[in-house]
């Protein structure tokens, strides 16, 4: 358990850009265009491009791509510990999703940013990877892009920064997928998206993203259950 506690909160520390290697090297590797996590979870085709300043940091479990405009996309694969199977096991998936994203994740926002809050329009999906929660997060003060505004408004509300997440639970990893809308930060007064729409784009992206990932191995189970 505190394994995967400490694990989530590198989320977090990715978001405040402290994820950095020494040296600047990756945990993982590289192959052509394609990223391979440390842990063997997962590859995938990097999804930001080296001309518009796209960049890599990563731990064991978890990776951020970002780039200089527009993009900036953690994906965290924890193996689950026997703990985690058992918890998987007797809730069912949509509870666990709930339970690790509530306890875990979220938690974690609210430990990094006091004035994060969860909006109520997440959802459970049973269509993809047999279930996966999808949940959306307001972050006063949280956002990637404060740096990347170009125009200055002098009117302009406190930013707040808006991210989508995706938690499923594939081949004995929980993979939390999540997502910055960089729009709402770097289009200034020029932004008007509204509330559903923020979240079919983030939703659409977050699938984007998953649909890509290949799934490499099967996390090793653990000997037994809790107490067993």
């Amino acid at each position: 358990m505190s394994r995967i506690a400490f694990a989530t909160v590198m989320i977090l520390a990715a978001l405040a850009g402290k994820a950095q290697v020494p040296g600047g090297a990756l945990v993982g590797h590289i192959a052509g265009d394609t990223y391979y996590s440390d842990n063997g979870a997962y590859k995938i085709e990097i999804p930001v491009l080296p001309e518009l300043g796209g960049a890599i940091t990563d731990t064991k479990d978890v990776a951020t791509f970002e780039d200089a405009y527009s993009t900036h996309i953690t994906i965290a694969a924890f193996a689950q510990d026997a703990a985690q199977r058992w918890q998987l096991s007797t809730r069912g998936t949509k509870e666990y999703l709930i339970y690790f994203f509530t306890d875990f994740v979220l938690r974690d926002f609210k430990n990094v940013f006091k004035d994060a809050r969860l909006e109520s329009t997440g959802r459970f999906v049973p269509s993809i990877f047999d279930g996966a929660l999808i949940t959306y997060v307001l972050l006063p003060g949280g956002s990637m892009f404060t740096g990347k505004v170009t125009v200055v408004d002098p009117d302009r509300k406190a930013i707040v920064a808006k991210r989508g997440n995706l938690l499923f639970v594939k081949n004995g990893f929980i993979f939390v997928i999540s997502i910055e809308l960089a729009e709402r930060v770097t289009e200034g007064s020029a932004y008007h998206l509204t509330n559903a729409e923020e979240d079919a784009t983030l939703r659409d992206r977050l699938i984007d993203i998953a649909d890509r990932i290949q799934f490499l191995k099967q996390a090793t189970p653990p000997a037994a259950a809790p107490g067993k």
